[in-house]
């Protein structure tokens, strides 16, 4: 396993999407959706805070977070990354994406490239990701990617493996 950090912060290139690090300039655009354990940032400066977080968790080699972004337009449409560890080679998924550009296959795109990258440069043996019972797009997603229903975490939320 080859875990973060990484002497440059990996941005992997596809056709319809690029992950890249998140910076300080996107946060006036991904405040709406800048979260860190749960918590959602209420003003610029939290979601500040909060990207401090994130980068010390990927120092310490517990995370790695991309933004998400359209290649003609440059445009942050969301973030995805691994987040809480890589524990006995598990890497747990998350994304979420800005609202306008949701059912737009983004996020698909940046999953499959996230995915291949935990599996060929992280060395993961295996990928989760949770999901709230509710949240029928995600599991439609999650499934399409190939991820099955492992457990149920508790009355709202399900984890996912792939």
């Amino acid at each position: 396993m080859k875990l973060p950090p990484y002497d440059l912060y990996p941005e992997i290139a596809g056709e319809t999407i690029v992950l890249r690090q998140v910076s300080r300039s996107d946060l006036p655009d991904l405040l709406e959706i800048s979260f860190y354990d749960g918590k959602k940032a209420g003003s610029i400066q939290e979601a500040m805070e909060m990207l401090a977080c994130i980068e010390a968790d990927y120092q310490n080699g517990s995370s790695i977070h991309w933004g998400m972004v359209d290649p003609i337009t440059q445009e942050i449409v969301g973030t995805c990354g691994y987040y809480r560890g890589f524990e006995n080679g598990v890497g747990e998924l998350g994304c979420i994406l800005r609202p306008q550009f949701q059912r737009k296959g983004y996020m698909k795109k940046g999953l499959e490239l996230a995915i291949q990258f935990g599996q060929e440069d992280l060395g993961l043996n295996r990928i989760t990701a949770t999901t709230s019972r509710e949240n029928t797009r995600a599991i439609k997603l999650l499934e399409g990617l190939g991820f099955d229903k492992k457990t149920d975490l508790n009355d709202l939320m399900t984890q996912y493996e792939f």
